[in-house]
């Protein structure tokens, strides 16, 4: 069913954001706003704004917001016309049939047969588990000693020995061959006649679930000897697995505060029965920096505990510098002796993994541990060297308090003196910037400079659009010098179509009927974010007005420049000629007043 965007908004401005939230999360009155601690991540210091004038929601600690869809969509694990029911019978609204866009119809029916064909797929391994050809397979889990509770909470199957037995139970519910082919499930390529081989067989099955708990890929371990031993499905228009993780549809509403990250599917499940739900897994490959910013929402911080063999170790020293990208603040739970979290835990228990988890070592001083096995510290010349290579990792922190605080850890663990290893990283530090420096050629300076100053533009542009949102009467005292084509930023420039369309419309502007135009939770967090910026320099209309005449400067001058630049390349001189005008007209514009 779809909506069209009258009745979806008339849904929207009869359900008050306060009374939605405020019925599932604990709010306290701070301002003009509330208060509360986020449910979407663990928090002991309340950091979840709900803004009753704007109808959005906003957590500063992991970032998601959005408008009352929005919430309700997370919160309850509703698609967004489920959300859009849910909401109209709250409200007493009654849904009209409307009007179907052809393209998104076909994309949503697609989407949902194959989450049925998943479903279907994950209800026939789970039955094959107990059936006499899945002996092995439920011997294997149970070896493992995973019980029944937990077999039935993952959904663990088996699929069987014969290369067409999800094939033909798939065929008889009904389903055509476009689809199984699109599902990843088979492979039509190699065939033994006419019908395609299940891609997997004779494996223990673990069912992929996105975060609404809905089946969108499978994990399958090999019974025997053959190859590979796990094997995944493949990307499909549900499955991604460079931006899905093992066990994050229960690991998202932990309480905990952080994540626990592992190699594997068994790692996961056996740290979730042992009381560890915040336990996830990259799904077959090394962390990307789509899983990253994936965790990113809902944690800033995460203990790796990856396998402890040499593969292990490389791959959290992959990890670190990913994690930290997205802001993650990284720290590594020790195995040894044993090989992985599941090994430990069957060997030592609960108790002793939170023990290892409150030992757990920073990230640096891992990093640290792993390049000491490089060199012999026992050799005067081999400690200089790595103490020289130590020195330059310091130099990755940029802000001095940090680094000095590391050296300092570094000088007393070593037995070398802090001051001897300062005066160290300070030569070396000058040295890489001479290094650098020289090394720069006039292409490489210039794009750095173009970057810093897309930065800048780009910070310029949201700033703007914070000011609109405070005050949308900036749309009208503006609107002759600046519009929605001089933010040129992707982003912010649907924002800026849609404020400016609203205030034209309307004369003011509503921020949740904005975020409901942005169809992923990441482009609705950005919009809350955007829309509950603090603004903490103008306090008062004459430094507001300063301030947006300075932003509007800036990026008239940017768009200005960047279509000067596209006109030349064309050689369009007529429109060279309207820009070079319009330019000299910026730069004696006098200051927009703004209606107090």
């Amino acid at each position: 069913m779809y909506y069209g965007e009258e009745i979806i908004e008339d849904v929207r401005s009869r359900n008050d954001i306060v009374d939605i939230i405020g019925a599932r999360v604990k709010l306290k009155r701070s301002g003009s706003g509330f208060m509360g601690l986020c449910p979407f991540h663990g928090e002991k210091t309340p950091s979840f704004h709900v803004n009753p004038s704007r109808q959005t929601f906003h957590c500063f600690g992991c970032g998601i917001g959005g408008n009352v869809y929005t919430f309700l969509m997370e919160y309850e694990n509703l698609t967004f016309q489920e959300a859009v029911k849910v909401l109209a019978e709250r409200a007493g609204v009654a849904l009209p049939e409307e009007r179907e866009d052809p393209e998104a119809r076909a994309r949503a029916d697609l989407r949902t047969k194959l989450l049925a064909v998943n479903k279907d797929a994950a209800t026939f391994y789970y039955y094959q588990l107990r059936q006499k050809d899945g002996e092995q397979a439920l011997g294997y889990l149970t070896g493992r000693q995973l019980s029944e509770e937990t077999i039935r909470n993952f959904g663990l199957g088996y699929s069987p020995k014969s290369s067409g037995a999800l094939y033909h139970y798939l065929k008889g519910k009904g389903y055509g061959d476009d689809l199984l082919k699109e599902s990843g499930l088979f492979n039509y390529e190699n065939k033994r006649g006419p019908e395609p081989l299940d891609k997997f067989w004779n494996r223990v099955m673990f069912p992929i679930m996105d975060t609404n708990n809905r089946v969108i890929g499978f994990g399958g371990r090999v019974m025997g000897d053959g190859q590979p031993k796990y094997l995944n499905s493949p990307e499909t228009k549900l499955f991604d697995k460079s931006r899905n993780l093992y066990g994050l549809n229960v690991a998202k509403r932990t309480r905990r505060g952080y994540f626990i990250i592992c190699e594997g599917y068994m790692d996961v499940i056996s740290l979730h029965q042992a009381g560890f739900t915040n336990a996830v897994a990259s799904l077959g490959t090394a962390l990307t920096a789509g899983q990253a910013n994936l965790i990113s929402r809902y944690t800033k911080n995460v203990y790796l505990t990856y396998d402890s063999d040499g593969a292990g170790v490389k791959a959290t020293l992959r990890a670190i510098p990913i994690m930290k990208e997205a802001g993650i603040s990284t720290r590594i739970i020790r195995m040894n002796p044993y090989k992985d979290p599941d090994e430990f835990i069957k060997a030592l228990g609960s108790e002793a993994f939170e023990e290892r988890i409150r030992n757990a070592e920073n990230s640096f001083t891992f990093e640290v541990g792993v390049m000491e096995g490089d060199y012999d510290l026992k050799d005067p010349e081999g400690k200089t060297k790595f103490l020289q290579a130590v020195a330059r990792k310091l130099l990755d922190f940029p802000e001095e308090i940090e680094r000095e605080n590391y050296l300092e850890a570094i000088a007393a663990k070593y037995f070398v003196s802090a001051e001897a290893l300062r005066k160290l990283v300070n030569r070396l530090g000058a040295g890489v910037q001479a290094e650098k420096v020289a090394k720069e050629t006039q292409a490489e300076v210039r794009q750095t400079k173009k970057k810093s100053g897309d930065d800048g533009i780009r910070q310029s542009q949201r700033l703007m659009l914070s000011f609109i949102a405070s005050k949308p009467a900036i749309v009208g005292a503006t609107g002759n010098v600046l519009g929605p084509d001089d933010f040129t930023d992707p982003f912010y420039h649907i924002v800026a179509e849609e404020i400016y369309a609203q205030y034209e419309k309307e004369k003011t502007v509503t921020p949740a009927r904005i975020i409901g135009h942005f169809e992923t939770r990441e482009e609705q967090s950005d919009a809350a974010g955007l829309f509950e910026e603090q603004l903490h320099a103008p306090v008062d209309d004459k430094e507001l007005e300063k301030a947006v005449n300075e932003t509007i400067r800036k990026i008239k001058k940017n768009s200005l420049d960047q279509q000067f630049q596209e006109a030349k390349e064309r050689g369009d001189a007529a429109k060279l000629t309207e820009l070079i005008r319009e330019r000299n007209a910026l730069q004696q514009m006098r200051p927009i007043t703004l209606p107090r």
